[in-house]
């Protein structure tokens, strides 16, 4: 049966749970190598849980496939450039990145805190741009390479307590 990820090696962050999780099954059942990507903070990103990102990459061995975990911060540019240094170190190279990691802090504008505006600019913006840069150089040097960005209707309409999230993902789209 021919796949039409074979031989290829995808990173994805956000990929302990949720749609993350879903795109990193689906990617590995089409053949391609996964980084599952997941610090395992909690929805407004605090905390941390490794075993997030080790299921989903436990689950894809388990049924055949290639998979590592990696639990950086995606707004961490060291962190961000670990997951894309993992995929060619573990893999041999990197051909996909799918930028989904995101968090929430949502509260009306005028009441919104500093920290959480800033903290999820930083994931769901920043993040974006630090793993896409990261995995540039190989792109370049490959000749090859695809970038997804995750983005929501938040971003393109807006949503009540959300302006944090909603500037960061129309920010994505442009």
């Amino acid at each position: 049966m021919d796949r039409c990820l074979d031989g290829s090696v995808v990173a994805i962050t956000g990929a302990g749970r949720g749609i993350g999780r879903q795109l990193a099954l689906y990617c590995a059942a089409q053949g391609a190598a996964i980084i599952v990507n997941d610090p395992g903070v909690a929805q407004a990103g605090n905390g941390g849980d490794t075993a997030f990102a080790q299921s989903t990459a436990s689950d894809i061995i388990a049924a055949g496939g290639k998979a590592a975990a990696n639990f950086g911060n995606v707004a961490d540019p060291a962190e961000a450039q670990s997951i894309i240094e993992d995929a060619v170190r573990k893999f041999g190279r990197i051909d996909a990145v799918v930028n989904n990691a995101g968090i929430l802090r949502d509260s009306i504008w005028h009441k919104m805190s500093h920290e959480d505006w800033t903290s999820v600019i930083a994931v769901n913006l920043t993040g974006v741009f630090n793993v896409s840069k990261a995995a540039t150089p190989y792109f370049r040097e490959q000749k090859a390479g695809s970038f997804v960005h995750f983005t929501s209707t938040s971003g393109l309409i807006g949503n009540i307590g959300q302006a944090n999230y909603s500037a960061a993902k129309l920010a994505v789209v442009a």
